[in-house]
């Protein structure tokens, strides 16, 4: 009898071990994805940024720094492995390019350039498509570490040597801020 007990209790925790192990793959993979999400996105927009840089450049002969700004910025979130590091590069590109667009606006020549307004209107559509795939992407993220933090998977976790993953914040705390609305 103390045999069966032994070899039920075996088998039920080798399930369980299994289970969990299989839910930290799927979760690993649904992970994986929606990065891959993130990074197409991030692409899609990597490969604007130099027609909208040469588009402008034509028209603000007085905005080198910025321009040189947007480009630069580009190249370190290009290069960042690290999730939290792309996110900061990230933060700043985001701003640079609003910045760039907001300068735009001195500028009745460019506001009414047709390849500067495509370039616009991809970028806003661009940007729509990253902040979804960041929604998702941080989803994928808050459920595996809810895997890796509640017991019992936090034991499988350990055993397995999977730790929490970060999530893909782009901090800008001017998004965070309340607006000032003056009348």
């Amino acid at each position: 009898m103390m045999f069966i007990s032994a070899l039920v209790l075996a088998v039920l925790l080798t399930a369980g071990f299994v289970l969990t192990y299989n839910r930290f793959v799927k979760s690993g993979n649904l992970k994986a994805e929606a990065w891959s999400g993130i990074d197409v996105q991030l692409k899609r927009r990597y490969d604007l940024i130099p027609n909208l840089v040469a588009t402008v450049k034509g028209y603000m002969q007085y905005e080198q720094d910025l321009l040189t700004r947007v480009t630069e910025l580009r190249s370190l979130s290009m290069r960042a492995e690290d999730i939290g590091e792309k996110g900061r590069w990230e933060a700043g590109l985001a701003v640079a390019i609003r910045r760039l667009f907001a300068v735009a606006e001195a500028y009745p020549d460019l506001k009414s350039n047709g390849n500067f307004l495509e370039l616009q209107r991809s970028l806003v559509e661009i940007e729509d498509h990253i902040q979804l795939a960041r929604r998702y992407y941080n989803g994928t993220v808050r459920d595996y570490n809810i895997l890796v933090e509640s017991f019992p998977s936090n034991l499988v976790a350990l055993l397995i040597n999977r730790s929490k993953a970060a999530y893909f914040q782009v901090d800008d705390s001017t998004e965070r801020a309340a607006p000032t609305v003056t009348v």
